[in-house]
């Protein structure tokens, strides 16, 4: 098993919930999403602050089947991928 502890800013709590949903995962708690050879938590964490910028953000904890990691990483980080203008 491999333990990946990953903060996320700029991304509703509710989306990452949902993308997780959408990799195969069910929701088993509010914050709490299980999949075949992974769980997920995701909890709300202060927002993080820059003068008088305010960007919302997570920390999403998983524990995943070693042989599933990869894969499963490079398929949520493009679910997250934001491109600036």
């Amino acid at each position: 098993m491999r333990n990946i502890d990953q903060e996320i800013r700029g991304i509703p709590h509710f989306l990452i919930l949902d993308y997780l949903v959408e990799l195969g995962g069910e929701k088993v708690g509010e914050d709490t999403v299980k999949g075949s050879g992974w769980t997920a938590r995701v909890t709300r964490m202060e927002p993080f602050r820059l003068f008088s910028l305010s960007v919302g953000q997570n920390r999403l904890e998983l524990e995943i089947e070693e042989h599933l990691a990869d894969a499963f990483l490079a398929k949520f980080a493009m679910k997250t991928l934001r491109a600036g203008a």
